[in-house]
């Protein structure tokens, strides 16, 4: 047993004892014990795709561990990059939780939810590693069956959780159905269901049955993803999960989705047409558009992370997409970059959204509240989760020196280079791909900007906020890791080189970047960046300013009063709030979000001319989710009462049915 497959074993039977103390051990220690198994199984899951990324392969089976089939399990280069993620996500989460669940009074520390915690850490973990069909979908079935009930933890307090667990589960399950067809007609059509026998038959195939197989099988990775329009349940479901499961499923399950769409369209089909990886990266592009536009007029926390999450995703699809176009067009060095690139913002965003999730859950532990319009003034009683939380905002902005701009960029690159191809096409899509790259960026820092002005700066606005205080110990070293993640990932990126080479040979694309020096070297492409270079001249830069603006105005220093235009001092009711300042960027998408806005003037009795209060509400409805799901919803219930008049109760009239049923088929048998 080579070191991945014994770090595995380990984090499977950490998974056993986490579950064990969970159950067994009092309220006052669960908390810790479920805490220290995750984080350790977090730790070994980490190990494992370390070991696999360095070409320690391994495979293993058991025929009678599952009737019929048994259990396949396989570790490769690009298995080893998820394990190391999830891994990594799981390590923090788990010291995270001993602070959030230990000193949380809601339902974080129940039994259940602690039961379910490290379950859903192992099962994300095998479902890289499983190397058939049978084992792959009991991987993720197990792996959303526990994901839901750890988003019902709070079900009793709130009816939005109910509500968005009911999302959840139909969304997944109905893209469970998809990928079932699909993986199982491949793996009927090739003559077996582990990969090594699919991976062998696939490239023979007709190509419609290809086609089908992926068609069926990205629509569902898209449902688990959050793309467009497959997304609903992700706002609903990350929003109302206790903060450190958002972290999770935001983090490291929706990345599982990336990773299937890897697997099944590069690695067992062998690639395809063109348009294939057109249509995927059209749902890419749209979906990192609406997800950076929702999440910017959201006044919700963990809603607006949610929506930037869709976001990412889209990014990150939309560079896998690139990678399969440049394929197509034999032009594997430029698809390395972009499959370089998707893989890098995979463990990007990762890191900074962990770090952000677990932010928020450490404001809404403190204040009880999420709504940025009553947050404010937390940076200075909670210093250090503002510091943490401005490092993960700086990094999800994409801006240098953040982590997010690094991967960013050489998405960039291969879209760039994907100008100089000669199909009309591809000079369409090029372009458009940049473009929405650009503007996602932007929209994305004005999302985070107000996001950290509106909810750590300036005054409180509410009572929660007046009366915050710092986070629990445990809690903010979970920050702290997610944040030493981001700050190694965006000052030394070439450390990855290594394995995306791995993973890009082992996907027949070419290497995508020089893991030497201090320099990201593109290989192929004359490109360089030194994001430690860049981060240390903004340092000396900042420093610089600072320190010449307190030299030159020392002698002319005075303590003021800030200007107030004669009003008195001011306050926190004529501060910028989450709502007002997103209302301009709102006037300019109007068209595509149309907001519903309401004023309520209440006069004085008696009086028509003296106003008594004015309430003005605004709302940003899910048009996709309107004009889509609700006349799905419609005609799905006008179907159950239409068919409720065919149980009446009559065992004469069950007995019909059963009898026309007989000759339908009969006559089908007959006639075939």
């Amino acid at each position: 047993m080579n070191l991945g497959a014994a770090a595995l074993t380990a984090a499977t039977g950490l998974t056993g004892l986490g579950t064990v103390a969970a159950a067994l051990t009092p309220a006052r220690r669960r908390a810790g014990l479920v805490g220290a198994t995750v984080a350790a199984a977090g730790v070994a899951g980490a190990v494992a795709g370390l070991s696999a990324l360095a070409g320690q392969s391994w495979q293993a089976w058991w025929p009678w561990l599952l009737p019929l089939a048994g259990v396949r399990l396989a570790a490769d280069p690009l298995s080893g990059w998820f394990l190391l993620l999830i891994g990594g996500v799981a390590a923090i989460v788990g010291v995270y939780t001993i602070g959030y669940a230990g000193s949380s009074g809601r339902g974080a520390s129940s039994r259940g939810a602690l039961a379910a915690l490290p379950v859903f850490a192992c099962a994300m973990l095998m479902v890289p590693v499983a190397a058939s069909v049978s084992t792959f979908l009991l991987a993720w079935e197990l792996m959303a069956a526990s994901s839901l009930l750890l988003v019902l933890t709070e079900h009793r307090r709130r009816a939005s959780v109910r509500s968005a667990a009911v999302w959840y589960a139909v969304m997944t399950q109905a893209g469970l159905v998809v990928i079932l067809l699909g993986l199982v007609w491949l793996a009927t059509a090739c003559g077996g269901e582990s990969f090594t026998a699919i991976r062998a038959a696939a490239t023979d195939l007709p190509g419609w049955v290809r086609a089908g197989v992926f068609l069926l099988t990205a629509a569902g990775f898209a449902a688990k993803s959050g793309l467009v329009p497959l997304h609903p349940w992700l706002p609903r479901a990350h929003t109302e999960a206790p903060s450190h499961v958002s972290a999770l499923m935001s983090s490291a399950m929706v990345k599982l989705g990336i990773y299937a769409l890897i697997r099944v369209g590069m690695d067992l089909l062998g690639g395809g047409p063109a348009w294939w990886w057109l249509l995927l990266g059209a749902s890419g592009a749209l979906s990192a558009l609406y997800g950076i536009l929702q999440a910017t007029l959201a006044s919700d926390l963990k809603r607006l992370l949610a929506y930037s999450t869709c976001e990412n995703a889209g990014l990150i699809t939309l560079a896998v997409a690139a990678a399969g176009v440049l394929t197509a067009l034999h032009r594997p060095a430029l698809a390395g970059v972009a499959l370089g690139a998707a893989l890098l913002h995979a463990l990007n965003h990762a890191a900074f959204k962990s770090l952000l999730f677990c932010c928020a859950g450490s404001v809404v532990h403190a204040t009880g509240t999420r709504d940025l319009d009553r947050l404010g003034g937390l940076s200075k009683r909670m210093p250090v989760t503002t510091g943490l939380f401005t490092v993960g905002a700086l990094a999800a902005a994409a801006l240098p020196p953040g982590n997010g701009f690094v991967s960013e960029w050489l998405l960039i690159q291969s879209l760039v280079g994907g100008l100089s191809s000669t199909k009309v096409v591809i000079m369409i899509a090029a372009p458009t791909a940049v473009a929405v790259v650009a503007l996602t960026a932007g929209i994305g820092v004005a999302t985070f900007v107000k996001a950290l002005g509106t909810g750590f700066l300036a005054r409180p606005r509410g009572e929660g906020a007046a009366g915050a205080q710092e986070s629990p110990a445990a809690m903010l070293a979970g920050m702290a890791l997610a944040a030493a993640g981001c700050l190694v990932l965006a000052l030394a990126p070439q450390i990855t080189g290594p394995g995306l080479e791995r993973v890009a040979g082992r996907l027949r694309m070419g290497s995508p970047l020089d893991g030497s020096g201090v320099t990201l070297r593109l290989n192929d492409i004359a490109s360089t960046l030194a994001p430690a270079a860049i981060a240390g001249a903004l340092v000396a830069l900042l420093a610089t300013v600072a320190v010449t603006a307190r030299l030159l105005g020392r002698r002319r220093r005075a303590a003021v009063r800030a200007w107030d235009c004669g009003a008195g001092p001011l306050t926190a009711r004529m501060e910028y709030t989450s709502t007002s300042f997103a209302e301009p960027l709102q006037r300019v998408f109007d068209r595509v979000i149309r907001p519903e806005q309401d004023v309520d003037v209440t006069h004085h009795v008696g009086s028509d001319y003296l106003v008594a209060s004015v309430a003005y509400r605004r709302e940003i409805p899910d048009r996709i989710e309107g004009r889509l799901y609700r006349p799905l919803l419609a005609a799905g219930r006008a179907w159950g009462r239409a068919a409720r008049a065919l149980a009446t109760g009559s065992v004469h009239r069950y007995l019909t049915y059963m009898l026309v049923a007989l000759l339908v088929v009969l006559m089908a048998r007959v006639i075939r």
